[in-house]
């Protein structure tokens, strides 16, 4: 049995302290997979089989199987179980990919899947004191990035990805220049998107937040050269070159019965591991395995989304990719210009990957991403 993208829709994504960081990670979950069933008046609530969003954090108020809490605080039958999954920034990902096995395998005729992430909303935590009656106490922040970090680890690993994803692309001599550049085009991609109405149909209107709020129409690189550098004194990745912090869900129909127009069809997806300082390029072995898979050649993906985590990430993925075209490449902006709300990102670029392919007439695609602690994720699509 075949897995298909029946629908999908998503909040804005809300910048950090924006207009959606007064709203709950469970409540902002359950928005989008409300607006699923109202938008799908056909499907019977109680036929869902199952909801799966992925949640990279998870210390907060998204603790708990944020899945479950939000399938309930959807409205949807208490007899709907859900599950979080996390696969760091391919989480949301992960969740689509594991709906489609299960409807593959026979265990579901209809899923709920997709992510969320409220990253202004991470809380500090206190780690449990070693000793009894410490004298100090330290708050860590959960926001993004190592905490509690396991000394055993190397310490290249638990380097900080800013500074992971510059070292290799300046190992490929990509410089500053070169990455402001390609935030720049984010920038004006998305920017021309949004103006296109490409989003109108995907996109819920969420209080008054109607549209991605880190997008900045009119970013140049000369603004963007006037930025330091975020990682180290000398670098290359600043705040202007990487994808912000964000808030925001999205969820996917995935159901075994294609219906009369589904958003496309999962032909299948691949995870793999590298070091884990060496995480920006894991996409290449990721997108290089899964074609090989498929059966498929770089000629014959039409689309490419690549979640910008950093330009700098992309830009090493593409110098080790030199069969990709760039210009079929994030061709309506990338996370440096939406944001990168961890557990939402990878769903959006699949959802985006398929309203592309649709619009060309269809064909194949491919979405990618990096992950942290050293994985890469493909995910292949088709559209009739």
């Amino acid at each position: 049995m075949d897995a298909y993208l029946i629908d999908a829709v998503r909040t804005p994504f809300g910048k950090h302290a924006g207009g959606l960081s007064h709203i709950r990670p469970d409540d902002l979950a359950a928005l989008p997979l409300a607006r699923l069933l109202e938008r799908n008046p056909w499907l019977d609530p109680a036929d869902i089989d199952d909801v799966i969003l992925g949640d990279t954090n998870g210390a907060g108020e998204d603790n708990r199987n944020v899945a479950r809490m939000s399938a309930l605080l959807a409205g949807l039958p208490v007899s709907v179980p859900g599950v979080t999954v996390n696969r760091l920034c391919a989480s949301g990902a992960e969740a689509v990919v594991q709906a489609g096995r299960m409807i593959r395998a026979g265990d579901a005729e209809t899923v709920l899947a997709g992510g969320v992430e409220s990253m202004s909303r991470a809380p500090f935590v206190l780690p449990r004191p070693d000793r009894a009656f410490p004298r100090t106490l330290d708050l860590v922040a959960t926001q993004v990035g190592w905490r509690l970090t396991n000394p055993r680890f190397a310490p290249e690993w638990v380097t900080s990805l800013g500074e992971c994803a510059q070292r290799v692309a300046a190992e490929f001599g990509i410089g500053r220049a070169a990455q402001d550049e390609w935030a720049v085009r984010s920038h004006e991609l998305a920017d021309a998107a949004w103006r296109a109405g490409r989003f109108d149909d995907r996109v819920m209107p969420v209080d008054s937040v109607t549209r991605d709020e880190s997008i900045r129409p009119g970013t140049d690189t000369a603004v963007l050269a006037g930025l330091r550098p975020a990682f180290t004194p000398d670098g290359a990745v600043t705040a202007g070159n990487s994808s912000p912090i964000n808030d925001g869900a999205a969820a996917v129909l995935v159901s075994g019965q294609p219906g009369e127009a589904p958003m496309g069809r999962l032909v299948s997806a691949v995870t793999v591991g590298v070091s884990p300082e060496r995480f920006s390029i894991a996409p290449v072995d990721a997108v290089r395995k899964v074609l090989t898979r498929s059966g498929l050649d770089f000629s014959d993906v039409a689309v490419w989304e690549f979640n910008e985590a950093f330009a700098a990430m992309v830009l090493s993925c593409l110098h080790e990719l030199p069969e990709v075209p760039r210009e079929r490449v994030n061709m309506q902006g990338g996370a440096i210009a939406f944001g990168h709300p961890l557990g939402a990102s990878a769903p959006r670029i699949i959802i985006d990957l398929c309203d592309q392919l649709r619009r060309r007439g269809g064909g194949y695609g491919v979405a990618a991403a990096c992950i942290g602690v050293g994985q890469g994720m493909a995910v292949v699509v088709h559209v009739d």
